[in-house]
């Protein structure tokens, strides 16, 4: 059986002051950012340290984990090692693109997880694996905006990937950072934008996609005080 999956993403700006809540330590080998974070499962975890290995040298994550991938085409189907064949829209061209982006891409600075921003992805996680809908718009109307401002005040940036299929982490963030079909690859930039400094992670079942993944990003996040 031949699996579709996709990808959908949001970006909003807003003005503000970045809150000094969340410190960066970009020390290298502190990857690892949500190792404590209870919050979140091993996988959502496993999510974050991706991001991080992207983040802090892009062009070495192209080169180690996506570059090898482009043996695992044959024409515009990908098998992904492990998983079921991925019919994809550009085929191999669009990792190739991928590659090159990513090679002239500056590393930019580690995230760190955020326990209110995580809670917002979980209610659009549980949300879809009901209805089976996609896209950003909850059930309830709600929006990323929304939905991260039940559980605080989020400043300057904010904005949402989602993902809906993949049984690894780091399958996830490569189709993601591929982003293929996804004009202006939003994914990618989201994901490699220095502006995002905290992100909130939820991943659950999808009846439609078998799986999804909910990933939030903020400039900076203020919880609620209860």
């Amino acid at each position: 059986m031949i699996q579709h999956v996709i990808s959908i993403l949001l970006f909003v700006f807003q003005p503000g002051i970045i809150s000094s809540s969340y410190v960066t330590d970009d020390k290298p080998g502190n990857l690892n950012t949500a190792a404590d974070a209870n919050y979140l499962t091993t996988f959502e975890k496993e999510l974050v340290l991706e991001m991080n290995k992207l983040r802090t040298d892009p062009s070495g994550y192209a080169e180690k984990y996506i570059a090898p991938l482009a043996k695992s085409y044959k024409g515009k189907i990908l098998y992904y090692p492990g998983d079921k064949p991925l019919k994809t829209k550009e085929g191999v061209s669009a990792l190739n693109e991928c590659i090159r982006d990513l090679k002239r891409a500056q590393p930019v600075s580690l995230i760190y997880p955020s326990a209110g921003l995580s809670r917002a992805a979980r209610d659009h996680v549980d949300d879809q694996s009901i209805s089976g809908r996609t896209g950003h718009i909850g059930g309830d109307r709600s929006s990323i905006k929304s939905r991260a401002e039940r559980y605080g005040t989020w400043y300057k940036v904010i904005g949402e990937n989602i993902a809906y299929g993949g049984k690894y982490a780091r399958q996830v963030i490569i189709y993601l950072l591929i982003d293929d079909g996804v004009n202006g690859r939003g994914h990618r930039i989201n994901m490699l934008n220095p502006d995002f400094k905290i992100t909130g992670i939820a991943s659950g079942k999808h009846p439609v996609y078998g799986s999804m993944f909910v990933m939030d990003f903020a400039g900076s996040f203020t919880e609620k005080t209860r």
